[in-house]
């Protein structure tokens, strides 16, 4: 009988996201800050070559990012933290920051034709979890959708262990070589329409493991991805924010630059 005690003292702890946003307590990804002009040694900072000169101008990838925080304590001047949970974007290239501003015509055609494809699942969504060789992190994560505080069966979204019942493919880990072909199989197995989510930046980018000859660089070397969700590894609330923007219930995404 505890629990019922506790229930009657804690009351309702299922967040109300996203109708009414909610805050997330996890240690952000690192972007850019104070100038945007490269300089010497930055991209000494960063354990998987995130941070980027290009052409003179420091861009960091944040699906390579793993948030460590080796560049935001070495060069408080030059790197920060990002707040928010709406950091998945529709393409890889998207999650390279300051973004360019030629992708913004381009992200919001690929926005227009997901949102046509996956209409069909809008109100109830199946998603396969597939782990292509992760480090169980992320695992961790998706499970916490499925607790009382996340909840996402509220949301019409459930998880299901046959591709064949499935309208989202999320996959974590690096993409390991034998995975591959289990991978073009659950795809080939999945009805259609459906959607492919990358969950984390092993899935994005092989992370710190990559390259070598176990693993691809990431899932997107092994199957088409329309959903990117940086992260090491992405919480809870920023799958759910992938899962949204894949299934189109959102109207819009956050630009940071």
């Amino acid at each position: 009988m505890p629990w019922v005690f506790r229930g009657l003292r804690d009351g309702i702890v299922t967040t109300g996201h996203p109708r009414r946003p909610d805050a997330d307590d996890v240690r952000s990804i690192a972007r850019p800050a104070g100038g945007t002009a490269s300089e010497p040694g930055l991209d000494e900072l960063c354990p998987t070559g995130a941070i980027q000169d290009d052409h003179g101008r420091v861009r960091l990838d944040q699906g390579r990012c793993i948030g460590c925080g080796a560049c935001v304590a070495a060069r408080p001047d030059r790197f920060a933290w990002q707040d928010g949970n709406d950091v998945a974007r529709l393409s890889r290239e998207a999650l390279v920051v300051p973004e360019l501003a030629e992708t913004d015509a381009e992200l919001r055609r690929l926005r227009a034709a997901l949102s046509r494809r996956t209409r069909a699942f809008r109100r109830s969504v199946h998603i396969r979890h597939v782990d292509a060789g992760s480090d169980g992190a992320e695992e961790w994560e998706v499970l916490a959708l499925l607790n009382p505080v996340y909840d996402v069966h509220r949301l019409g979204i459930f998880f299901t262990a046959s591709p064949r019942h499935a309208d989202l493919l999320l996959v974590t880990g690096a993409g390991t070589h034998g995975m591959a072909a289990p991978l073009a199989r659950t795809l080939e197995a999945m009805p259609r329409p459906l959607a492919v989510i990358a969950a984390g930046a092993d899935a994005i980018s092989g992370g710190l493991v990559s390259p070598s000859y176990a693993t691809a660089g990431g899932i997107g070397d092994l199957l088409p991805v329309d959903v990117w969700v940086p992260g090491s590894p992405p919480s809870p609330f920023r799958l759910l924010h992938a899962i949204l923007l894949a299934t189109g219930r959102l109207t819009g995404t956050r630009r940071t630059r």
